[in-house]
C-alpha cells in the first residue's frame, strides 16, 4: 500500500452500492490504496429499542449477518474478495452517512458512495447517505449513479402504471362457442 491512501466504500446490498463497489475497487487498484468496505448497520427497532431491551445472542447473529452481506457484496460482484488489493472489510454498528464520514476522516482518503432513485416519502422519512456523505466529508466524495439499465427499468415501470388498463378477453364465451 503506497503512502497509507485509503479508499472507503458504503456497502448495502443494494444494486447502487455495487456500482458504487466495483467503482472503488477501480480507485482502490488505480492508485495502490488500502480498500475499506464499510456495511453500517443498527439493531431491528433501532439503538433505543436494544438499550431497553438488549439481548447478547440476537446481537451476536446481526454482527455475522453484517459480515456476511459484505462477503455478499464482493461475491455477487467478484466471486469473491479480488487477491491483487489489500481489503480491510468493516461491519460497523453505526448510522450508514455518519459512518462513512468518521471513518474516512483524513483528506488523503477517498469515499465512494452509491447514489439511488428514492420517492419523495422515502426521501422525507431517510437521510440520504450520498446526500450526507457529500455535505459532511472531510475527504473528497466519488457518489455513483445507479447502472443504467436501472434506470431504464425504472423508467419503464413508472410509464406502464401511467397507461390505462386493458381489459381482458372473455376466453369463456370463445370456448364455449367452440364447443357448441
Amino acid at each position: 500500500m503506497a503512502g497509507g491512501k485509503r479508499v472507503f466504500v458504503g456497502v448495502s446490498g443494494s444494486t447502487a452500492s455495487s456500482a458504487a463497489l466495483r467503482r472503488a475497487v477501480v480507485e482502490a487498484r488505480r492508485t495502490n490504496a488500502l480498500l475499506v468496505p464499510v456495511l453500517a448497520w443498527t439493531p431491528p427497532g433501532g439503538e433505543t429499542a436494544y438499550r431497553k431491551h438488549p439481548v447478547p445472542a440476537l446481537m451476536r447473529e446481526w454482527q455475522e449477518a453484517a459480515r456476511k452481506r459484505l462477503d455478499t457484496a464482493f461475491e455477487e460482484s467478484y466471486g469473491g474478495y479480488p487477491s491483487d488489493l489489500e481489503i480491510l472489510p468493516m461491519p460497523v454498528r453505526f448510522a450508514p452517512g455518519p459512518a462513512l464520514v468518521q471513518l474516512a476522516d483524513d483528506p488523503d482518503d477517498l469515499l465512494v458512495v452509491g447514489t439511488g432513485r428514492r420517492g419523495r416519502l422515502r426521501r422525507m422519512l431517510h437521510t440520504s447517505v450520498s446526500r450526507y456523505c457529500l455535505a459532511h466529508a472531510k475527504c473528497p466524495v466519488i457518489a455513483v449513479p445507479p447502472p443504467e439499465l436501472l434506470r431504464e427499468l425504472s423508467f419503464t415501470a413508472r410509464t406502464l402504471r401511467k397507461l390505462p388498463a386493458l381489459e381482458a378477453p372473455d376466453w369463456t364465451a370463445a370456448v364455449h362457442a367452440h364447443r357448441g
